[in-house]
């Protein structure tokens, strides 16, 4: 029988596949629902948004939450572990450029 553990052992590096797997199979299946949650504030987003954020969505989460994981851990490293800032800000500014704004039309205000 597989236990978490046992599942967490399949590494790259310091990190678990399994992990890794969840967020973005989590990320994945919520993503249509997070698109039309943000299109009610009239924020136009995509499911390749939200796979771009993943990572850093999950090191902010952590944060926030006082849970110090191993990729948090790293991320804040000022001296080392930069492929790995590199990876996490290039997913932000790609996540970030999917998110579009959308102009409010007329009658809306009165809603």
């Amino acid at each position: 029988m597989f236990n978490i553990e046992y599942l967490r052992s399949f590494r790259v590096g310091e990190y678990a596949i399994f992990d890794f797997v969840v967020s973005f199979l989590g990320v994945y299946i919520l993503s249509p629902l997070l698109v039309k949650l943000f299109l009610i504030f009239k924020i136009s987003t995509s499911k390749k948004v939200w796979l771009y954020l993943t990572l850093p969505i999950g090191i902010l989460a952590h944060l926030l939450s006082g849970q110090m994981t191993k990729m948090t851990e790293d991320f804040l490293n000022p001296s080392d572990y930069f492929i790995l800032k590199v990876i996490i800000i290039t997913s932000l500014y790609f996540g970030l450029k999917g998110i579009k704004i959308l102009p409010h039309k007329h009658g809306d205000e009165n809603r």
